[in-house]
């Protein structure tokens, strides 16, 4: 269907239109403005207008087959399969040969996740459709929604063949090689399409992001100033070679590049994230923070902006501000265990044990499984003298960390600290099976353990035995 309205036409028709649902009237459009009218409120996502319409145009042109085409097209995205297929099925008699009808059948299989059928209607809609573009990439979506990369990515090459400013397409294609795996595929690809379209920003934007993934950087930089080339207020281009010039150690030509975004898009928190660490690599901690506090200011909300002024003070040793600073980053984004793990490291700094073990608590109930973060949260329970809880941690950190003695040894020294003897013996012979050598975990945190004549006994024993 196609809306080639003017739009001083289409202002007086939906004018018109607007003031008759006000006033009750009923005034008559011909099947044509009701197209357009429609057309506009899908366009402008006013579904109830759009519902209006359809139903007011029907009442007056029951038998268009493009009305008809739109309440299928609501059913469909209202999830009104069955009252769309019933609609939709007898007017393959009326137009056999009418894209539309297939188009839309399809989206109903789509839709039921029947997407092999989906992909056989849009194939029948090639044989009759004078221009295939969309249906290459309709099939390409398909293929997607069943996991089908290579066929996917088959049919967006052949809507770019085409069509060769489809844009989306050619993000597809990318994003199919990615998924495959093939970064020098998708470098091969680029290169071929941008011998057809040389002056394509986005092509030569995809093409340095593939470099960066190779690790090609002084090529990847040359494929973004290529982007710049094709578009200079292309933003997306800047960052990028930003980026890579960061990697490069290329850092005050880095700020040049994150300067100019800001300069294009007037506020950019996060390129002012990016120039503030540029300029601490370069020695300069004041214009770092300048910069820092700058992009919070901006934007308070930016949490990764917070996190940088954490991390700046807490590399200066002023644990007060950085606590101040985490804290503000955690009220913000309070499900990130990084964020928690650094508060939890902060408190610990500041000898504030109950808050961090708090914050390590949260940090393992977000995710994290690393064994530091098992052995400091239990360490500061043992501090604390909250042996149950430290025994308790530690067990759960074996299932992640099976063969861990770092693990093993301090089990050990709970258990017998707790006289549970059989069990704390067991963890000692196990820790020392795994590395005697670290049987100095057991001295450090259970001094008083490690001292006991059955103790060294036991250790005595082992090391002959293992001789």
């Amino acid at each position: 269907m196609e809306f080639d309205q003017s739009d001083e036409n289409q202002e007086v028709t939906l004018s018109k239109f607007e003031s008759m649902l006000k006033t009750n009237s009923v005034f008559f459009f011909d099947s044509n403005e009701f197209e357009n009218i429609i057309h506009h409120y899908l366009e402008s996502g006013k579904i109830a207008l759009a519902k209006k319409a359809i139903k007011l145009g029907l009442s007056q042109h029951p038998s268009s087959l493009n009305l008809k085409l739109f309440q299928v097209e609501i059913f469909i995205f209202e999830n009104k399969l069955n009252e769309a297929d019933k609609l939709l099925t007898p007017l393959f008699e009326i137009e056999p040969n009418n894209e539309e009808l297939y188009i839309q059948k399809a989206n109903i299989y789509s839709k039921k996740d029947q997407h092999e059928k989906a992909i056989e209607i849009f194939k029948s809609a090639i044989e009759i459709s004078d221009d295939c573009a969309d249906l290459y990439s309709l099939i390409g979506m398909e293929y997607l929604f069943l996991d089908q990369f290579q066929d996917a990515k088959l049919n967006f090459i052949k809507c770019i063949e085409l069509d060769v400013e489809d844009y989306s397409a050619l993000y597809n294609i990318i994003y199919c090689f990615d998924f495959l795996d093939d970064t020098q595929g998708a470098i091969e690809y680029l290169n071929s399409y941008l011998d057809k379209n040389p002056y394509c920003e986005v092509a030569w934007h995809q093409l340095g992001k593939q470099y960066t993934e190779k690790k090609e950087l002084l090529k990847a930089v040359t494929a973004f100033d290529f982007a710049i080339i094709s578009d200079d207020t292309f933003i997306g281009a800047y960052l990028e070679k930003a980026k890579v010039l960061e990697k490069l150690n290329r850092f005050e030509e880095a700020i040049e590049n994150y300067k100019i975004t800001i300069a294009i898009e007037e506020s950019n928190p996060f390129a002012l994230i990016k120039i503030g660490y540029c300029f601490e690599r370069l020695g300069n901690p004041d214009l770092a923070l300048k910069h820092y506090y700058q992009a919070v200011e901006e934007d308070p909300a930016l949490d990764k902006g917070w996190m940088r002024i954490t991390k700046f003070f807490n590399s200066k040793k002023d644990y007060q501000k950085s606590l101040f600073y985490i804290n503000k980053a955690i009220d913000i984004d309070p499900e990130n265990g990084a964020y928690w793990r650094l508060y939890s490291t902060i408190n610990e700094r500041l000898n504030k044990l109950e808050e961090a073990e708090r914050g390590y608590k949260k940090t393992l109930e977000l995710g994290d499984s690393e064994l530091d973060t098992w052995l400091s949260r239990g360490d500061i329970l043992i501090k604390l003298g909250e042996d149950e809880a430290a025994k308790f941690n530690f067990v759960q950190a074996l299932e992640y960390h099976p063969k861990s003695e770092e693990l093993e040894f301090r089990l050990s020294g709970i258990c017998l600290k707790l006289n549970n003897m059989e069990a704390g013996y067991a963890h000692l012979l196990t820790a020392l099976h795994i590395n005697a050598k670290h049987v100095f975990i057991l001295e450090e945190l259970f001094p008083e353990i490690y001292s006991r004549k059955a103790v060294l006994q036991l250790i005595e024993n082992f090391k002959n035995t293992s001789k």
